[in-house]
C-alpha cells in the first residue's frame, strides 16, 4: 500500500492491504488505530481468546497472523484506548459480516469469484451523449419473499427476479440503495458499519457478484449507492474506533 497516499487520501485501494487476507497458510490481519494503546485479534480461530496485533511501519498500522484462521470464521478487533479500557470492534475493512443482529467480522476470500463479463467492459459506451433509463430499488423491499420464513430475498434470487424486469421495461442501469453493512434494517442501509462488506441480509459476497456478473451479461449497469454522511453511532462499529474520533466527525453537534 502506498501509505504516503494513505494519508494524503489519495490510495484508493487501502483494502488490498488493511482487512483479513487469505494467504496460503493462514490469514494476515491489519487495521488503523493511530492511538490505540494496544489491539488483539479474537475470533473462532482462537476460541474468542485475544492473539495480539504489533505495531508496524510508522506505529499507526497494527498486524498480526493467525496460522489457524480459515475461510468463513468469525473475529474482530479488541482495542485498547490510552487510557486501557477495551472495546470489541469490527473490522472496517472486513470484506463480509455476520447476520445482524450479530456484528462480527467475517473472513472471507477476494479471489475465489471469476467474473464473465469480459465482453459487457470492453463493449460499453460512455453515457455522456445517451440516453439512460435507471431503475433504482431498494434490494429488501423491491419484493418480498411469498413464505414469511425469509425476510428477503438473496442477491441470486433477485438476479433471476428483477433483470427480465428491468429488460422488459427498457432499463439499462440498475441503482441500488447502499449495500454496505449496516445494523438496522430501517434505515435502508443509510448507517454503515462496513464500507467494504456487502450486507449478509441477502447472502454473500460472490452473490452479489454473481448478480452483477448477470446484470452485465444483459446489458445492464450496476450503480451502487455510496453513503459515508449518515454515521452509525454503533459502539463495535466505526465510532471512537481507536479510543477517538478516528472515521467520524469529532464534534457531534455539526461543525464548529
Amino acid at each position: 500500500m502506498d501509505f504516503y497516499g494513505f494519508y494524503m487520501g489519495q490510495e484508493f485501494e487501502s483494502y488490498s492491504y488493511l482487512g483479513a487476507h487469505l494467504e496460503e497458510n493462514g490469514v494476515i490481519f491489519r487495521t488503523f488505530a493511530p492511538n490505540a494503546l494496544k489491539i488483539s485479534v479474537i475470533g473462532d480461530f482462537s476460541q474468542w481468546e485475544e492473539v495480539p496485533m504489533k505495531q508496524i511501519y510508522d506505529g499507526n498500522f497494527w498486524e498480526c497472523f493467525a496460522d489457524n484462521a480459515r475461510q468463513g470464521m468469525r473475529y474482530k478487533y479488541r482495542i485498547y484506548d490510552k487510557d486501557g479500557h477495551f472495546l470489541d470492534h469490527c473490522d472496517p475493512y472486513a470484506f463480509y459480516s455476520d447476520l445482524r443482529p450479530e456484528t462480527a467480522s467475517i473472513i472471507y476470500s477476494l479471489s475465489d469469484y471469476r467474473f464473465s463479463d469480459s465482453t459487457y467492459l470492453r463493449q460499453r459506451k460512455n453515457t455522456d451523449r445517451l440516453p439512460l433509463n435507471i431503475y433504482e430499488i431498494h434490494a429488501g423491499s423491491w419484493r418480498k419473499p411469498e413464505k414469511k420464513e425469509r425476510d428477503f430475498y438473496t442477491y441470486r434470487e433477485l438476479a433471476d427476479l428483477l433483470i427480465p424486469y428491468l429488460t422488459q421495461n427498457h432499463y439499462n442501469y440498475v441503482e441500488i440503495m447502499p449495500l454496505n453493512e449496516y445494523p438496522c434494517d430501517e434505515s435502508w442501509g443509510y448507517q454503515a458499519t462496513g464500507f467494504f462488506s456487502p450486507t449478509s441480509r441477502y447472502g454473500t459476497p460472490d452473490d452479489l457478484r454473481y448478480f452483477i456478473d448477470r446484470c452485465h451479461a444483459e446489458n445492464i449497469g450496476v450503480l451502487l449507492d455510496f453513503v459515508s454522511v449518515h454515521f452509525a453511532v454503533n459502539d463495535y462499529a466505526l465510532l471512537q474506533y481507536d479510543g477517538t474520533a478516528l472515521y467520524e466527525y469529532p464534534h457531534r453537534r455539526g461543525f464548529l
